[in-house]
């Protein structure tokens, strides 16, 4: 077997599906940079980060949500038992994120990722808006987190 092989029977992706989920990934980018971004009635984003070990840029376009002036919700769901590898990166490098909205550079965010009280206010208004979300959560035993990206200051 190869390590490849090994890496994806532990449950994370193997090479080619990262290759595959990057592709995907650029196309969906292409698409909101150029057209807007909408995708199943919810509104896109594209989260930039740097690979937690690789140290090179990434790009993942996601749903969020407005969490006031300047804030977004983003909910690190993307199937499976482990969490992916997005928010893996972004929790790894968080000073280094950055958002994109569509006809607009990027824009500098700092993650927090919500517990307790703050997260359920946060989880129902989700749910609320994209029922989907709660249909995903109920499909697992990990909790999704759920994180508030906030516009840096200058």
């Amino acid at each position: 077997m190869t390590q490849n092989q090994q890496a994806g029977s532990r449950g994370g992706p193997g090479a080619v599906s990262r290759w595959i989920q990057r592709r995907a990934n650029a196309r969906t980018n292409a698409r909101i940079r150029r057209n807007g971004g909408k995708f199943m009635g919810m509104d896109l984003l594209i989260l930039h980060t740097v690979g937690r070990r690789s140290g090179q840029p990434r790009e993942s376009p996601l749903a969020w949500f407005a969490d006031g002036e300047g804030a977004w919700l983003i909910v690190a769901s993307g199937g499976g038992r482990r969490h992916p590898d997005w928010y893996a990166n972004l929790m790894a490098h968080p000073g280094r994120a950055s958002i994109e909205l569509p006809g607009r550079d990027p824009t500098p965010v700092t993650p927090h990722r919500l517990d307790g009280a703050d997260r359920e206010q946060a989880w129902q208004r989700i749910t609320a808006a994209q029922p989907r979300y709660a249909k995903y959560q109920r499909k697992t035993d990990r909790e999704y987190p759920v994180i508030r990206l906030s516009e840096q200051s200058e």
